[in-house]
């Protein structure tokens, strides 16, 4: 149980700190939906997310009264969709479609799992499902997809990763009205976990149990405002206060989790207590690390000072729960973290500053605007290069970049909400299309043989 003081630091957390459980996030097995053609494996797909999630909304809004912590977004994840449609290759959109409409009906704000797993191999049904994401993407407007294109255990699919550059382009293409926010709803992975509840990359694992419940806290501004009042203290001091303060947001997204399981008649999954950022003053990764002692997030010491706030964040989650799982780090999207937008508006952060940061916190190249001519080889070759550091490092990296038709650097966009806006960053201007062109399969580094 709680304390009489801790429930006063929770209040104070939500109410100056910004403090909240950033996701529910409901993960529902469809496998017993597989049917042989597109409209009843689609219609059982729908009945069933229905059934399962028709209270995740009300049992949010219940434990939120009941707590007094904001509950931000209400998801659901399913099955790996590319596994649903083996059977009706060329009709995958069908499911899509009633998959929004799902969402929708349950009254989520998304859901995740229009996914493929194609780390070491890709089938004839995975590539015709790959090649359906961006007219799905188009067409709906909760459903969000993702694809797995290499693991330390398999290596790199290289035939994957270039063809998710073209995918990527696809997309962007295809929602341009929108400066081409399908791509926001798209993520490539290394290392992809069964368990992550946030979005876009968060599918049901086929390891996972029927109907389980994850929840992702976030408390950025709460780190923050921890470490105002310890100036000149020393590096391991302030780890010290970022454990102790991940501890204390961890407690109460275990406590939502598992009332919310409860209340589901769902399993207890995880707790995923990565630190994630939104466009709101105060409530910034990029702030912390200023605050730790950077000029500006991007410079030089923001690898390092990055690392320990990650680290740190990790060890006092893990004194709190025995269930900490999915991500659990602290995420870099450039358009969702008001520091980071700064940053990226006046050069501090470049594509290439982003991609060192990666090696050491969740989860990659993130919410990242480029230009619209940006060609799909060199999409693919920010693909491979995230991928290997995970593959190498054992980590999950991701890719979600969004190349705006129509804009260049110098211009930005804006996507609303927790999304944000962008500016424009520019990308190198060499290639590697010969590279990508290749093919083949990036052999797994050589520790992946522990067996």
């Amino acid at each position: 149980m709680f304390s009489r003081k801790e429930i006063l630091e929770t209040i104070d957390m939500v109410e100056k700190e910004h403090f909240d459980v950033r996701t529910i996030t409901m993960g529902i097995s469809l496998l017993p939906c597989i049917r042989d053609d597109a409209k009843t494996t689609a219609d059982l797909c729908y009945d069933r997310i229905c059934k399962k999630a028709e209270k995740i909304v009300s049992v949010a809004q219940d434990l939120e009264d009941e707590f007094g912590v904001p509950i931000i977004n209400k998801r659901v994840s399913i099955t790996p969709a590319s596994l649903l449609t083996s059977s009706f290759c060329g009709k995958e959109v069908v499911l899509a479609k009633a998959l929004d409409k799902a969402a929708k009906t349950v009254g989520v704000d998304f859901l995740g799992g229009y996914s493929a797993l194609v780390q070491k191999g890709m089938t004839s049904y995975e590539k015709s499902f790959i090649e359906s994401i961006p007219e799905a993407l188009a067409v709906t407007d909760r459903m969000c997809s993702s694809v797995n294109v290499g693991s330390s255990k398999a290596g790199i699919n290289m035939d994957a990763v270039g063809l998710m550059g073209k995918i990527i382009k696809q997309t962007a293409e295809l929602t341009k009205d929108r400066d081409g926010f399908g791509c926001a709803k798209l993520v490539v992975f290394c290392n992809a976990v069964e368990d992550n509840p946030f979005m876009a990359g968060a599918f049901h694992g086929v390891g996972e149990g029927e109907t389980v419940i994850n929840v992702g806290v976030s408390g950025p501004g709460v780190v923050h405002h921890a470490l105002k009042s310890m100036k000149g203290a020393s590096v391991e001091d302030i780890a010290e206060t970022i454990k102790k303060t991940a501890f204390k947001i961890t407690r109460t997204g275990q406590l939502i989790a598992k009332e919310a399981s409860k209340r589901l008649s769902a399993e207890f999954g995880i707790v995923d207590l990565s630190l994630a950022p939104t466009p709101v003053m105060g409530d910034s990764v990029a702030h912390i690390l200023e605050e730790i002692g950077l000029d500006s997030v991007g410079g030089h010491g923001t690898t390092a000072a990055l690392a320990m706030l990650n680290d740190a964040v990790k060890k006092g989650g893990v004194m709190a729960s025995s269930n900490v799982g999915g991500l659990s780090g602290a995420f870099i999207p450039v358009s969702e973290d008001i520091g980071m937008i700064r940053a990226a508006e006046k050069g501090a952060i470049t594509l290439s500053k982003l991609e060192a940061m990666t090696c050491v916190c969740s989860v990659g190249i993130d919410m990242v605007a480029v230009p619209g001519d940006t060609p799909a080889t060199t999409l693919s070759g920010m693909i491979a290069d995230e991928a290997a550091i995970g593959m190498i490092n054992n980590k999950t990296t991701a890719v979600r970049v969004i190349p705006v038709p129509g804009k260049g650097v110098g211009e930005s966009v804006e996507f609303g909400g927790l999304l944000g806006s962008a500016p424009i960053m520019a990308v190198s201007p060499y290639g590697c299309k010969a590279f990508i062109e290749r093919g083949g399969r990036m052999p797994a580094p050589i520790h992946s043989n522990k067996n």
